[in-house]
């Protein structure tokens, strides 16, 4: 059985895409940015909406194996360290992070977990 989960945000009608998909005991969360001026709230902001389609998979962060981390300036990536480590505490997943733009110059970072059902 494949669930499909959608935040309603704007993005997913536009370009053809849902929040996440559970499916296979997995759930793949679509690479999500945030809203704020700065890279930590828009950091907090991401994780918010991550959170959300995890809560709606049955999954918490402690579920998480996988993490990617897209900024468009490498240099912004150390403020939000104290953010992810809070976030995934003593259960910390796999991490990849890539210096790359986004889909628009206003957004400073995107996330994209997969995480293993309980």
């Amino acid at each position: 059985m494949i669930k499909r989960i959608s935040s309603g945000g704007a993005f997913e009608e536009k370009i053809g895409y849902c929040r996440a998909v559970v499916a296979g005991g997995w759930v793949h969360v679509a690479g999500t940015v945030g809203q704020g001026e700065t890279v930590t709230d828009q950091c907090r902001d991401a994780l918010n909406t991550i959170h959300t389609a995890l809560t709606q998979a049955r999954a918490d962060w402690k579920d998480v194996v996988r993490v990617s981390y897209i900024l468009p300036d490498a240099n912004e990536f150390e403020p939000c360290w104290p953010i992810l480590s809070d976030t995934f505490g003593a259960n910390p997943p796999a991490a990849t992070m890539i210096e790359s733009g986004l889909i628009d110059p206003k957004y400073r970072i995107e996330i994209e977990v997969t995480a293993y059902l309980p």
